[in-house]
Parts: C-alpha cells; structure tokens; sequence
C-alpha cells in the first residue's frame, strides 16, 4: 500500500503577521506605497470631507487609493472584488492597514473623484519626468475602443427611441386586453398570470424610462451636424464598430512617449470615428507639459495612423509647425514591400463559386467609332465620350434596359440577376493629369520618403504594447463608469 504524508485541516496554527514587512522592496506595491506617500499631494481630496468637528473619521484617501490602483493593476475594477481582497489577499491588507473598507466606500471614491484622480495622473507625470523616463521626443497617439457601462439596445435617434416606447405600449395594451378577456372567460392560471403581471410592470418601467430622456433630452448632433444615436444610459457614449463587433462605449485615445513607453495623456471620447481627436490630443500633450520652459512638440514628432489623417488636422499641423506623420488609407498600397500583398488574399466569393462576371475584355469596342457590342451580340449606347473618374478617362457605354431585362446572359453580366437597370462598360482612354497640392498631399510625400517610412515604423513599437499590456496582460476591457467625465477618471 502506498503511504502519503498525513494532513489534518482541523488544526489551529497562529501566524504573527506584520503588514509593513509584507510589501517587499522592488515589487510594484512597494512602488505604489512609496509613491502614494511621499511624492504625491493628496490634498487634493481635503475639500471633499466635512467631518473636522463632527461626524464619523473617514478612510484616509491614501489608502483607498493604493487598494485600487493595486486592484486595477491586476484588472480588478469591481468595488465588490476590491472589498474581497482586503478580506482575502495579503497585500491588500498590508496596504489597507487590515482596515477593510465597505464596497459602497470604495465605489463613491472611485465615482466621485474624477477630477482629482485626473490632477494626480499630471503629478505622477511629474515624477517620470523628474526621473528622466520621458524623452519628449517622439509621441504616438492611437485609440482603443471599449464598452462603456450601457446597453446598445438602449440607443438610437430620437425617432427611434419614440417608435421603440410606442411598440413597448401596444405590446402592454395587448397583455391587459388579454387579461380582460381570460377574466370574463374565467380561464386565469395564476402563475401565467403572476409573470405577466411582472412583465407588464418591467415593460412600462421601459416606457416610462425613454418618455423621460425624450422629455429632458435634445438631440445629439455629430461633427457635421448630423443627428447621432443618443444612448438613455449613457448619453455621452456612442454605438461603434470594432473587429469583435459592435458596442457602445468609448474610443479611449492615448499619447505615449517613445523613451519608456510613458503614457503623456490620455481621454476618453464617445465617437466610432477617431477624425477630429489629433487636435484636441495634441494640445493635452504641451498641457502636460506647460511648466517646461518650450513645449516638446518643438523638437518631438507626432505620430498617427490613418483614421487621424484628414485635411484639417494636416493644416493644424503646418500652422503650428509639428513635425508630424500621419498615415494615409492608402499608405501601405504605395509602400513597394506590399506590392504583391493581394496575391497572398483568399479567394473571393463569385470566384470560389465558379461564377465570373463579363469583363470589358469580353464587350467587342472601337473606340474610333464610338462603338460597343456586348457578348450577346446587343449595342451598347454611348453615355459619355470622355467621363473623368480619379485621375483617369474613360468613354462609357451602357445596355439598353429592355435588351438586359430579357436577356439570357444576365447572370454573367450583372452583379446579380436581382439588379435593376442594365449593364454599364467603363472603357479606359487616357490619364487626367492634374497637379496636387496641399497638405495632404504634402504629408504622402513625407511619409513615402525613406525617412518617412522609417520613422512611421516606430509607431507600432510605440503606442501598440500600451494597449496590448492593458487589455490582455493586466485584462481591463471595458469602462465600468458612465458618463464621460467619470470615465475620463478611470482611464486616467
């Protein structure tokens, strides 16, 4: 038989534990502690407690902050979990003093702090500098969507919102009417009976609910003016698509320092679109930095991808004198190294199915004559002799409709036999050479160069691993706040 050693869980052991020398020298708490306490200034959060004569003491904000900036550096964001690992977790009670601060207390600082914990992400900025970890060199600024701490279904145009509180109400004028009816036939089963009732109580909740933002609420105008989805939970976030899908939050944008990968400034936005956001991430850069004698954006570089790159932001750029590379759309389909990029792509559909469309290579033209025959032997129309598309010319001929409506070649010709209309043939004659100026064009040029492409290159290096580290290392992958202001805290 074999032996095993003898274990027995119902013996007691005392353990002398001393918190201060639970938090060892080069870890990151040791760090957190040692920065709470002597660099930063937390007086700042003073003016929040009224309690020097009366009142019961509170938590010192020192604290609270080092539990949660330990929490959150292990992607724990949750109030409830943070109470749990001042019960369970060693270094959170070495941190708290084993004081042990209701989830309610930790939720209302995090909430109610926004501005003080954004004037504390400026100091510590401070102390990186102090300590040289910022180059000011080069900054790369990107952005990372995120769920917000609301539902999409909740969102829409006013329209909308109005169509979805009618719908509510009809579905509830329907449940009573058909309660009036079981009670005449005397055909009630209680427990049926019981959760409509509660389903008819949810449901004018949710009705009453989109009556009162409709009521308190205008609409939400986007940057050209247009009406945008508004959200009843979180009015400031937006409905937005990403690689997983669609969600609503926030688009949190980052400016990220090339030395140590020090985040310089950070801001949370309700928009899908990151078109408009270099400027204002610009201008939070030389805010974080307005104590030096000159702003680092003197000597340093902006770098962006393409969804920052628009006329506007290029003009902001020239006039204010930032060298800066932002990329294009059409970067990479310039760039020489991806030249054969498309031969590398699956095939598309219609080509995997077999079915391939008539090219202008099967239509017999003479463009001398102005001519065309399609391949069922049917002459095309001349639409326009010399139509400009891009920088090329081309002459345009297109199908009668009575001629593609009946014809038997339809599949192979048309997108799809469900198309209305008749087929058009785009026949290239010539190149529209026209000189392009402006900034951006100015910007393509610079960044095509060899320099160029050599210093967009350290983008990826730069501001990718920030979001990378956040997401997936520490695991924080959605704002658990709402309202932009308080998100802006958390971000920080």
């Amino acid at each position: 038989m074999p032996r095993f050693k003898e274990y027995n869980r119902g013996q007691s052991v005392l353990l002398a534990i001393s918190f201060d020398r639970q938090i060892l020298p080069g870890t990151f708490e040791y760090t957190l502690n040692f920065l709470v306490d002597n660099k930063l200034d937390l007086n700042i959060f003073h003016h929040k407690y009224k309690n020097d004569k009366n009142g019961r003491p509170a938590y010192d904000p020192a604290l609270l902050l080092k539990i949660v900036l330990l929490a959150y550096s292990r992607g724990e964001t949750s109030s409830r979990k943070i109470e749990a690992l001042c019960r369970e977790n060693v270094l959170f009670m070495a941190l708290s003093a084993d004081s042990r601060p209701h989830f309610t207390t930790i939720a209302d600082f995090i909430s109610s702090s926004p501005e003080e914990i954004t004037a504390l992400f400026s100091q510590v900025l401070l102390v990186c500098d102090d300590m040289g970890l910022i180059g000011k060199e080069m900054f790369a600024i990107d952005g990372c969507k995120l769920p917000s701490n609301a539902s999409k279904e909740w969102s829409g145009t006013k329209a909308n919102l109005k169509k979805k509180s009618k719908k509510i109400d009809r579905a509830v004028r329907y449940m009573l009417a058909k309660h009036r009816d079981e009670d005449q036939k005397g055909e009630n089963d209680i427990s049926i009976r019981k959760r409509e009732e509660q389903q008819i109580e949810t449901l004018l909740k949710a009705s009453d609910k989109i009556d009162r933002f409709l009521k308190n609420n205008d609409e939400r105008l986007g940057h050209s003016g247009k009406e945008v989805q508004s959200n009843i939970t979180d009015n400031e976030s937006a409905k937005m698509k990403t690689s997983n899908g669609v969600i609503q939050g926030y688009v949190g944008v980052a400016a990220v320092d090339s030395k140590h990968q020090v985040v310089v400034s950070a801001e949370a936005y309700g928009q899908g679109q990151e078109h408009g956001l270099l400027e204002p991430m610009i201008e939070k850069i030389e805010e974080a930095f307005k104590g030096d004698e000159q702003s680092p954006l003197m000597d340093g570089k902006i770098l962006a991808d393409s969804g920052y790159c628009n006329k506007d932001a290029l003009a902001y750029l020239e006039e204010r004198n930032i060298d800066g590379y932002i990329a294009d759309n059409r970067f990479r389909s310039r760039d020489p190294r991806f030249k054969t990029a498309g031969e590398h792509k699956p095939a598309t559909s219609k080509k995997a199915s077999g079915k391939e469309r008539f090219t202008t290579a099967d239509f017999q033209i003479e463009i001398d004559k102005q001519h065309c025959i399609c391949p069922a032997g049917k002459e095309l129309w001349l639409k326009c002799a010399k139509a400009k598309i891009a920088s090329n010319i081309f002459m345009q001929f297109q199908g009668h409709k009575e001629d593609c409506d009946h014809c038997t070649e339809r599949d192979k010709c048309l997108r799809s036999v469900k198309q209305k209309g008749a087929r058009q043939v785009n026949v290239k004659i010539g190149n529209f050479v026209q000189e392009k100026t402006g900034p951006l064009e100015r910007m393509k040029q610079k960044i095509d160069s060899t320099l160029g492409r050599h210093i967009y290159s350290m983008r990826l290096g730069i501001v990718e691993p920030v979001f990378g580290h956040i997401n997936d290392a520490i695991g924080i992958k959605r704002f658990s706040l709402r309202g932009k202001k308080k998100v802006n805290g958390q971000s920080d």
